[in-house]
């Protein structure tokens, strides 16, 4: 079937957002708590519709505020399940467990998608009790008058790649450093209420990702024992940039369709949020959106391309060290993150070398297979049957 685009009722003074991701919603609820009339278009059928119960991490390290403080402070909902993640275990490419422990939580466990107790959900429901409307199978295409542009990635300079599944564990998680199994990256296992999520996040070689998926998965059966039920193929994309203007002609972007995302390892709920909300302040306030992103995220993006360049020259034998000088020094893991994640003066003086290192090497925005079978990669023209939007249609 074809994809619908709907025409709607659109009195004066509303305002239209493209996509009900993190974003998206975060900028309606936050234009609807002002009284504005709120339409929120999605191309897919439900709300998370690509992250299909996939667990994340809403990073909680960055900044000395706790992340779920932020959220209410932004009037955003905190009502969905999350799991405070103190500690953990972490692995090098030899094998070696490293035991990762912070006094406050590193980060909290949330499922996405379109569940009862997700993240995704809960905008959706808090937006959705503000009076905001939400037509699903609706793509804006083009829009005249106020909007904000929140469709997600754009292209992927990372990527991963594992399995959703099943499982009787204990919550926690589990992560290997090791560029033969997740290449400039990661692999991690994260278990939370019976639902588990391995993926190794690779920023680079993609075309080799289910070499990858499958020595991820091998190395956690052979260091924890990993045992799946049910396991079902998933993978997801990563868009991160510096916009000289995140803004469309005059519409606002926001989220990753901006390049909003955390360079070093891909912790991008709390960008996509943060961003959402200035985007709608924007246009309550007539403010300039460039120069309100630039003041409350851009040292934290240029901070994160300087670290993300440093991370990705250290290889294995790197890796290894930093893991063993942390637990010598028996660094508590949530104050070491905070600290590397303040934009020292030194970086400053790095940032021309990482912007040389980081320059996206990927054009295609769908995929570079010669037959694509990979679960990460959104080709266009995917079908969409019917629409599910309240709004009365124009003749």
């Amino acid at each position: 079937m074809a994809e619908t685009n709907i025409e709607i009722d659109d009195p004066e003074g509303s305002v239209r957002i493209a996509g009900a991701g993190p974003a998206g919603l975060a900028a309606a609820v936050t234009l609807a708590r002002a009284g504005r009339r709120v339409i929120v278009h999605e191309t897919h059928p439900e709300v998370g519709y690509r992250f299909g119960s996939d667990l994340q991490g809403l990073e909680n390290w960055s900044t000395e505020q706790n992340v779920f403080d932020m959220l209410r402070g932004l009037g955003l909902a905190t009502g969905f399940a999350a799991l405070p993640c103190v500690r953990g275990i972490g692995f090098d490419a030899w094998g070696e467990r490293y035991d990762i422990v912070g006094k406050k939580p590193l980060f909290y466990l949330v499922e996405r998608g379109p569940g009862p107790s997700t993240l995704d959900s809960a905008l959706l429901n808090q937006a959705r009790s503000l009076g905001v409307e939400v037509c699903f199978n609706s793509r804006l295409d083009q829009v005249e008058g106020p909007a904000i542009l929140a469709t997600g990635p754009k292209t992927a300079d990372a990527i991963a790649v594992g399995y959703h599944f099943e499982s009787d564990w204990d919550d926690g998680f589990w992560i290997i450093y090791d560029d033969a199994i997740a290449p400039k990256g990661y692999a991690y296992l994260l278990i939370m209420n019976g639902r588990g999520t391995v993926k190794s996040c690779m920023f680079t070689d993609f075309k080799q990702e289910q070499r990858y998926v499958q020595r991820t998965v091998e190395a956690f059966q052979r260091l924890v024992g990993l045992e799946m039920k049910n396991p079902q193929p998933h993978g997801g994309a990563g868009n991160f940039r510096i916009p000289a203007r995140a803004v469309t002609g005059v519409h606002p972007v926001a989220g990753e369709q901006a390049g909003f995302q955390d360079f070093l390892w891909g912790f991008g709920m709390r960008y996509a949020m943060i961003s959402g909300v200035l985007a709608a302040r924007s246009l309550l306030q007539g403010e300039d959106y460039d120069r309100l992103w630039r003041k409350e995220l851009g040292s934290q993006l240029w901070n994160g391309q300087v670290n993300r360049a440093i991370f990705a020259s250290l290889g294995n034998r790197g890796y290894r060290w930093f893991l063993r000088r942390n637990r010598t020094r028996r660094w508590d893991a949530h104050l070491f993150l905070h600290g590397f994640y303040q934009p020292w003066p030194v970086k400053r003086l790095l940032l021309p070398w990482a912007r040389r290192q980081l320059r996206s090497r990927r054009k295609d925005v769908s995929c570079d297979h010669m037959d694509c079978h990979c679960v990460w990669c959104r080709h266009g023209g995917q079908a969409r049957a019917g629409t599910s939007c309240e709004h009365e249609r124009k003749p």
